[in-house]
């Protein structure tokens, strides 16, 4: 008794020794990454890899995108607007910038200090003159990269003739997203990213809901190609489609009994944004095909961020809040038709977008006369 009671104390220093010494390798670790003070808790989580595993590749593993819908809207207005002069404002940049400025936190953004960043561009300074002291703007910028970067660029989109009425091609820069819900149609949301969830398994909402009619037209966000279609016990019919730099994974949920699917699609299939993709419903919440088990129709939005293919599936995914997002998409919905004969519903006005390899696909559309 007396030789186990004289190595307790002994246990117990090793012990503090030892965590304090993998502390101050983990701050190495950061300062030789990220160098200056250490970030927040929630920056560090977001910014870590793991120090542990010597295989362990260097990719962001968790962003929380906290971005406002006001910020992206004055972004991509400074953005626009600057097209064709010297400089062209970047609108992931001044993201970033404000990013870095508040920590993440746009709680704590001001519309003033993006219009201060943007004269100070336009006065001659360089963006990596002004991050230069900035520890995190290069993390802010890829993650916000990640979350945003094919949703504005040059594309070509038919518009009404203002004479005849009739369809006419104009080449755009600007905004090429649309929002998830077709135009004209209701629906109502609120930020419900991480309420519990408890079919299944106790878990958390890891998407978005936006509450409406059944038969509604779900609309592609952006140009990619569907990865997953059919039944899933928690999301009933659904949709993953997936960018074509593969950095965004789309899931639409929930969706209609018996017609769930624009008649186009299958995997593999190429979808450009704006495209019908299906119809809102309330399927899910069980084993059994085509069963309508949730409560109030309405879509499950989610996006999930890719950096390393190990993050598409298992414990490392990284799902973001996309309540911003939607009311900033709102700006862009995408106005559809009903065929009579078949019932479904098509876009009005046609698009190309340069994302899609090999052109645009033609199968989604409805031609009217």
């Amino acid at each position: 008794m007396k030789s186990n009671h004289s190595h307790r104390p002994y246990t117990f220093a090793a012990l503090i020794l030892l965590i304090s010494a993998e502390l101050i390798l983990l701050y190495t670790l950061f300062s030789q990454k990220l160098p200056g003070a250490l970030p927040s808790f929630q920056e560090t989580t977001a910014l870590a890899v793991n120090a542990s595993d010597s295989n362990s590749k260097s990719f962001i593993k968790w962003v929380d995108f906290d971005v406002t819908a006001e910020a992206m809207r004055q972004a991509l207005r400074l953005d626009v607007d600057s097209y064709n002069q010297t400089p062209h404002l970047n609108w992931l940049e001044l993201l970033a910038y404000s990013g870095a400025r508040c920590g993440g936190d746009f709680s704590r953004y001001r519309a003033s200090d993006m219009d201060q960043l943007a004269e100070k561009l336009r006065e001659g300074s360089s963006m990596e003159e002004l991050t230069r002291d900035m520890k995190y703007y290069s993390y802010y910028l890829e993650a916000y990269r990640a979350v945003l970067g094919g949703m504005v660029g040059l594309y070509d989109i038919q518009i009404p003739d203002e004479t005849t009425g009739e369809p006419v091609w104009v080449t755009k820069y600007g905004l090429k997203a649309f929002s998830p819900i077709a135009r004209n149609f209701p629906y109502h949301d609120f930020d419900d990213f991480g309420v519990s969830r408890s079919y299944g398994f106790k878990r958390q909402h890891l998407g978005h809901d936006l509450m409406g009619q059944v038969g509604t037209p779900v609309i592609a966000v952006e140009s990619g190609y569907v990865e997953a279609i059919g039944w899933n016990q928690y999301g009933g019919w659904r949709l993953g489609i997936r960018s074509f730099d593969k950095k965004r994974y789309y899931y639409y949920a929930h969706l209609r009994k018996n017609y769930p699917y624009h008649k186009t699609l299958q995997e593999g299939s190429y979808v450009q944004a704006g495209d019908v993709i299906g119809y809102l419903g309330r399927t899910g919440y069980s084993r059994t095909e085509n069963t309508n088990n949730i409560e109030e129709p309405h879509l499950h939005f989610g996006m999930q961020l890719i950096f390393d293919e190990s993050q598409k599936d298992g414990n490392n995914e990284i799902w973001i809040d996309c309540y911003e997002l939607t009311k900033f998409l709102t700006m862009n919905r995408s106005e559809t038709v009903k065929n009579p004969d078949t019932k479904e519903y098509y876009r009005v006005y046609q698009m190309k977008d340069p994302a899609v390899p090999g052109g645009a696909p033609e199968q989604n559309y409805l031609f009217l006369r």
